[in-house]
């Protein structure tokens, strides 16, 4: 054993020295918290901390307890609502499928006239279309009486009736355009018309449409006076779609404006 004197400038003092600064910040009692470390919440290491902002949430709520009621309130009634007028939709949708479907009956036997007004016994197209023009069926009920209306020369209500039909279907939604601008043409508003077929061939273009569009929008602007815009058209049919059967007119139309 040795005999050395323990001071304070021996290795052992140092080295008791150096183990009292490493666990000097230890608390004795395990559950005490140590002083000088940082939890990384300290709410949930120091229980007066939590409590102190609890009672400071109690206070929040009850002091705007109206707001948080009126916000909720607001909520609710937002979900209800929604759901209440989804519902309210497909039952709409339902009664103008069923009211469509003797007036559609009609329209395929070529009985335009009741299938537009109605035969005694069911509605008609213009019927479901006014009355229901914010479901499947009523938008649908448009299409079917612009066409109808179209057909019966009554130009202006089939302009009206289309305009108020829309389709996620690119072939039908290209055809209402074109139809619009049937309608248009027949009204004597050519460059009307030419903007609507240049639309119709241009909404998704293809080559099994968009050329007969462009064509009737060439002859359309021809009408107009636009000579130049009515090659435009022509030239898109020869370069853009040089397999389609319209190539040939195109080019026929074309060199008579050319001369």
């Amino acid at each position: 054993m040795s005999k050395i004197p323990y001071t304070g400038k021996s290795q052992q003092a140092q080295q008791g020295r150096q183990g009292q600064q490493v666990t000097q910040n230890v608390p004795v009692d395990p559950l005490a918290p140590a002083e000088n470390l940082a939890p990384e919440n300290p709410l949930l290491e120091d229980p007066d901390a939590l409590a102190a902002r609890l009672a400071e949430s109690e206070d929040f709520v009850r002091n705007n307890r109206n707001v948080l009621l009126t916000i909720l309130a607001v909520v609710v009634l937002a979900v209800v609502g929604g759901f209440g007028y989804y519902t309210w939709r497909n039952q709409q949708d339902d009664k103008a499928q069923a009211m469509m479907f003797r007036a559609v009956s009609n329209w395929e036997t070529d009985s335009l006239s009741k299938a537009v007004k109605g035969d005694g016994k069911a509605p008609g197209l213009v019927t479901v279309a006014n009355e229901y023009g914010s479901t499947k069926a009523g938008n649908l009920a448009n299409f079917y009486a612009g066409v109808a209306s179209l057909k019966q020369g009554k130009f202006k209500e089939a302009l009206d009736y289309l305009e108020d039909f829309s389709s996620d279907d690119y072939l039908v939604q290209s055809r209402a355009y074109a139809l619009m601008g049937d309608a248009q043409l027949e009204l004597n508003k050519p460059k009307e018309a030419a903007d609507l077929y240049a639309k119709a061939a241009d909404h998704n273009a293809n080559e099994y449409f968009s050329p007969g569009y462009l064509l009737k929008e060439g002859t359309a602007r021809e009408i107009a006076g636009d000579n130049d815009g009515a090659v435009k058209a022509y030239d898109r049919i020869i370069t853009e779609y040089p397999t389609a059967q319209e190539v040939a007119e195109a080019r026929q139309y074309k060199a008579k404006l050319d001369k």
